[in-house]
């Protein structure tokens, strides 16, 4: 339809996701409606969320160096037709859009950050690597994990230090399969695009946790996680989303 064919690409990732979570739809996700958010994934690139793949390093420096606050781009950036990233050093989000139902945002990565061991719980999430490489570490739980004070239990190993490198297809993980609890560390700046559904929620049983692994000698290809602490020094920050508008509450997927 020619409507839909004027649409950005983030605009059309927001339709199929509102039609594909939003509510009174139930359950999982259906094959066929995977494989359609994963198309649209699979066909875009960082311009089209409004980050700059390449990025003009001095450009972003100057404004994040004159910066006090928490946020690595300053309000200036938010006029730019594409956010540079490239000058950022510490992993900042980029918020497009979060509801009860999904939330979408991007992660950037400075090389050599990490994004802790965490899982994601009840949650299906579909990623798409914009632009760089990262390597990859993740478990799904082999049992039901321990409940109480410190989350735990053993974990299979799905995937060990996999190095994924844009242009690459989107990566889709379920609540107990895919690899729902994973690390990332970036091998070059990297940006994540990510579709979480539903977003984490601590009040209804969705909290992000973190864990520390440790590989059992007996069992290969399993760990045990534990819970843990986040590093003293760990941070994301934000930075304002300047790509297309994202009109939302619109019934255009009918």
């Amino acid at each position: 339809m020619d409507d839909g064919d004027r649409r950005s690409k983030v605009q059309r990732l927001y339709d199929a996701c509102d039609a594909v979570f939003s509510p009174g739809k139930g359950g999982l996700p259906t094959l066929t409606q995977i494989r359609w958010l994963r198309g649209i994934l699979d066909g875009m690139e960082a311009a089209d969320v409004g980050i700059d793949a390449g990025g003009d390093e001095g450009e972003m420096r100057s404004s994040s160096s004159s910066s006090s606050s928490d946020d690595e781009a300053s309000p200036r950036a938010a006029a730019r037709r594409l956010l540079s990233t490239r000058g950022f050093t510490r992993i900042t989000y980029v918020h497009i859009h979060e509801c009860d139902d999904f939330s979408m945002g991007v992660f950037c990565f400075p090389a050599g950050a990490t994004l802790p061991l965490h899982d994601h719980p009840h949650m299906v999430v579909l990623s798409k690597l914009l632009y760089g490489s990262m390597r990859v570490s993740s478990y799904d739980w082999d049992t039901a994990p321990r409940s109480g004070p410190r989350k735990g239990g053993l974990a299979k190993v799905v995937a060990v230090d996999e190095l994924r490198e844009a242009p690459c297809r989107a990566s889709v993980l379920f609540p107990q399969s895919g690899g729902n609890i994973h690390t990332l560390t970036a091998a070059t700046p990297c940006a994540l695009l990510d579709v979480l559904a539903p977003p984490y929620a601590e009040d209804l049983g969705r909290p992000s946790t973190y864990f520390s692994d440790m590989p059992v000698p007996s069992l290969p290809g399993f760990a045990v996680l534990e819970q843990a602490e986040l590093p003293e020094d760990f941070r994301v920050v934000g930075a304002p989303y300047v790509g297309p508008e994202l009109v939302v509450d619109m019934d255009l997927h009918d």
